[in-house]
Parts: structure tokens; sequence; C-alpha cells
């Protein structure tokens, strides 16, 4: 055996381990766990540990996932609504602005590191502060299945634009234009028709999960041969699959988004680890990381004033700048450069990789509570919210439909068509997801768009109260919890089912106030009994 291999894979192991147990302790204590590996990345700084050739593939690897899974999620259409573009431009040039005057007056202070800073200096620090942080927002959307939600597809196009800007940067600074050979990328256009056909007939397993590798890698490739960069390349091609299908083949796209989930999220690991090893920790550096943080209402609050002004409802425009009230991955990198050009010392390296990893972990803390925040507080945003409303965006009407059912995934139109054949047209259908929306209305189905947590909604339940039964199908526990959160608000007594998929769940919502839980694994292997007694005669 080679002993190299050996001592590599030790030594891999260390941060391995290192990183669950930090996680799991930040789990304990009701943190998401990439508190833990940020967390992990500044006990590795702090021992001298550098990052590894391996776990900075393991970054890069999970970063192209994810930017693939992006783009499998992206309505090209979307961007053409100026409370994407319009909102990303004005934020970007705003914050710019007022980043670089607050950084100037800190320069006449005589503020450590800032008093050294000269004019593309100061702009170079307000650029990198001014960006959000695609991971972290993916990652959040997808742990509260919220992607395909207004204000989840609204900051999704923000960020896309955003990373767009930032390739446009680099090669500014880089002075690396793209090859001519980049014109040769067009050809994808009228590709993705047979790559969508093979994707169709790789099957459900590892053919399919070797297939998204193969596109996902390969596209980012094809894009740095081109002198793009390859995260956009990614993206592109996700986005090109996405813009392929039609109604009836959303589901394949969501099933093979799902399987390249886990591999993205598991690879992502070691882009938080390189976050909190980046840069020389020293006390001086972690004071100022922290006097950035507060910074981040500036560009939430702007955020906020900007969708309202582009005519969304008071609660989309505070969701989606929750979602974006962090720092940027990407900060690094502009920082990086300033120092590689004499601008900047070395030291903003390990100032912005804390100031990162703390706006990370507030972030996550606030979009944990969100629609409390909205909820609470709902007289206050309302004063800014204006009379026009977006087509997707409409307060429900659910008419005089006594029976709701929350998520209509495969449970939900199963309860859906069910509840039908019993109880005739009062039966109506909620869901966040437009395009899901969508198929089950060309079915025949009574499915609206809209979200249970919405308090919006549930303040209209409250005047015109016609719903008995509420029926939550919802993919995970918490947006069940918040949910229900909205039911205690306005005092639903009617009767109120939810599904769960492990044992512990049930407890959870029984204590919470459900009537009746169901485990759909357990209560599938019961259907299919039933089916069965059925469908034939047992003697």
């Amino acid at each position: 055996m080679d002993f190299e291999w050996v001592a590599l894979a030790l030594d891999d192991l260390s941060w391995i381990v290192l990183a669950f147990a930090l996680g799991f302790t930040a789990k304990l204590f009701n943190l998401p766990p990439l508190v833990g590996f940020l967390a992990t990345g500044f006990v590795l700084n702090y021992f001298g540990v550098t990052s590894s050739e391996t776990l900075q593939k393991l970054a890069d690897l999970g970063i192209t996932l994810l930017f693939f899974t992006i783009g499998l999620k992206i309505n090209v259409k979307e961007f053409l609504r100026p409370q994407i573009w319009s909102v990303t431009l004005i934020h970007s040039s705003t914050s710019i602005i007022i980043f670089s005057l607050i950084i100037y007056v800190l320069t006449l202070l005589s503020i450590p590191l800032f008093s050294n800073l000269e004019t593309n200096s100061i702009f170079i620090l307000a650029f990198a502060l001014s960006f959000s942080s695609t991971v972290f927002v993916v990652k959040t959307l997808e742990s509260k299945t919220e992607m395909r939600s207004l204000h989840g597809r609204i900051a999704i196009g923000i960020l896309v634009i955003q990373d767009i800007a930032a390739v446009i940067f680099l090669a500014a600074t880089t002075g690396k234009l793209p090859s001519i050979w980049a014109f040769l990328l067009l050809g994808l256009i009228p590709m993705r028709f047979m790559l969508f056909y093979l994707l169709k007939k790789s099957g459900h397993g590892e053919l399919l999960i070797l297939y998204g590798f193969v596109l996902a890698l390969g596209s980012a490739e094809l894009f740095e041969l081109s002198g793009i960069k390859g995260d956009l390349g990614a993206i592109v091609l996700g986005a090109l699959l996405a813009y392929t299908t039609k109604a009836s083949e959303i589901s394949k796209i969501t099933e093979f988004s799902k399987v390249m989930l886990g591999f993205k999220d598991l690879f992502l690991v070691g882009f938080f680890l390189t976050v909190g090893m980046s840069g020389n920790f020293s006390a001086d550096a972690f004071i100022l990381g922290l006097l950035l943080v507060p910074l981040i209402l500036l560009k939430s609050s702007l955020f906020f004033g900007l969708l309202t002004l582009h005519k969304l409802r008071a609660r989309s425009a505070v969701l989606a700048s929750l979602n974006l009230s962090n720092y940027s991955e990407f900060g690094l990198i502009v920082i990086a450069i300033g120092v590689s050009k004499g601008w900047m010392d070395p030291e903003w390296l390990t100032v912005m990789a804390i100031a990162i990893s703390f706006s990370f972990i507030l972030a996550s803390q606030l979009n944990k509570v969100d629609n409390n925040i909205y909820s609470k507080y709902r007289k206050f945003w309302m004063r800014f919210q204006r009379k026009e409303r977006l087509f997707d965006d409409m307060p429900i009407n659910t008419q005089e439909a006594s029976i709701i059912i929350f998520g209509m995934g495969r449970v939900g139109s199963g309860a859906y068509d069910a509840m039908c054949e019993r109880h005739g047209n009062t039966i109506v259908g909620i869901d966040f997801d437009s395009y899901r929306v969508q198929v089950h209305q060309s079915k025949g189905r009574n499915v609206l768009h809209g979200d249970p947590s919405d308090a919006d909604f549930w303040e209209k339940i409250e005047r015109d109260n016609n719903i008995q039964v509420v029926m939550l199908a919802l993919p995970n526990l918490q947006t069940n919890l918040d949910a229900l959160d909205q039911l205690k608000q306005v005092t639903f007594t009617g009767y109120i089912a939810a599904t769960a998929r492990f044992p512990d769940e049930v407890v959870v919502l029984k204590e919470a106030g459900v009537n009746a839980v169901f485990n759909i694994y357990t209560e599938a292997g019961a259907g299919f009994a039933t089916h069965l007694e059925k469908s034939i005669s047992i003697k």
C-alpha cells in the first residue's frame, strides 16, 4: 500500500470527524450544521492547518453542483421581471455608494486596517460587501422547500444577476476575456432537446446520478475552456434543461434535481470549511469582521424598500429580503484580487471570512423565524405595501371550499382526489410552486397558488371562515409547524390533519395541536394492503 495515500486519508479524516462533531453540536443548540462547519474551519485555521487540495476540490465540486441544481429550477422568463433585474441593478449601485461612504468615514477615524485603504481599495471592499451568498440562500430555501415560492424565485433571480456581474468583474480585473471559441457554446441551445431525451432514458438509479455529474462538470469545463467562469456554465445548462420541459415533464426535472441535491450538500461541507480557513486569524481581524456584520441591515432594508416599490406584497418582500441578508463567498474572491494587486492588506481576507461566517449565523436565525417576524410586525410592514399587486402575489380566495389541502405533491394530490370522490367540489388545494399549480389546473383540479404560513391569507380566512378541515401535506416538519402557528393565531376551531415521515415528527405535531397525524410510510403500507383486499378475494 502507498503510505502517502494513508497519510492523506488520515489528514482528511481529521477534518471530517471535527466537522461532524461541531456540526452535530450546532444542531444540538438548534443552529444549522453549517455553523459548525464554519467553526471547524476557524479551529483548523487557528492550529495552522491550511486548506488541502482535496478539500478545495470538494468545495469546487459542491459549488458547481449547486449552480447546476439552481439552473434546473430557473424559469428564464423570470429575469425579464423588473422585480429582479431592476431591483438588482439599483440595489447593487446604491449599496456600493453607501458602503463606500461608510468605509471612507472609518478611514478618517484611523481605525486599524481601514486607515491604509485608498480610493480603489474602498471601492473594492464596498463591492465585496454588496453581494449576497448564492450558496447560503439556496441551502436555506431548499431546507424550507421554498425554491419555487415567489420570494424564493425573486431571491434566486437577484443572485444569478449578481453572479453574472461577478463574472464581468473577474474578466475586467484579471484581463481574462472569453476566447473566440465561446461562440460555439450557443450550440448548447439546440442540443438541449437531445440532452433532455438522454435524461428521460437514464432511468432512476446510478446512471441518472452519473449523467448529472457529466452535465454539471462537463458544462463547467466547457465554459472554463472558453474563458468563462465554469459556475456560469453549470447554471446555464441547468436552465436550458429546465426551459426544455413542458408542464407534464416537470416531475422528471424535479426528480433529477432531488437526486443531485444530496451530493451537492455533502460536497458543500468543504466549501464552508474553506471559508473558515481563509486568511490568518487575529484579534483585530475578528473584531473588524464583527463590526461589518450590522451593515447587513442596510442591505436588507434597501432590498425591502425596492421590492415593495416594485409592487411585491409586504410579506413577499420581507421574506426575500431576509433570504438576501448576508455576505457572499464571492467577497473573498474580490478581496483576494485586491490583495494580489497590492491594493489591500492580506489580513482583509480574514476580516471578510469572519464577516461572511457571522452573517451566515445571523441570517440562519432570521430565516428560521421569518414568518413570525412578518406576522408579529405586520402592521409596520404593511405601511410600505403598494395597492398594486403582481399577478402571482394576489391574496387567495378559497370561495366556498370547506376542506383545504396544503401541499399538492404526490401525497397531497392523492388526498385531493380521494376527498373529491367523497365530498365533491368542496375541496381546494394550495401550493406555493406556481409550476405545480399550473400542472394541477391543467388536469381540472381546483388548486391555487399560495403559502400556508402567509398571515395575510389566514386573516382573510378569519374574516370569512368556511373552512372546516385543514389537511397539511407539506414536505417537512417545519413548514407544517409554521402553518399550525398561523392557525392558532386565527383561533381556527376546525379539524386539522397532517402528514409526517418519522415517528418523532408524529409526537411533535400532536403536541402542536394536530388532531390526526399520518406517517406517510406506515400509511402507504396500510393503503397497499387495503387496495389488495379490494382487488382480490383472500380466503
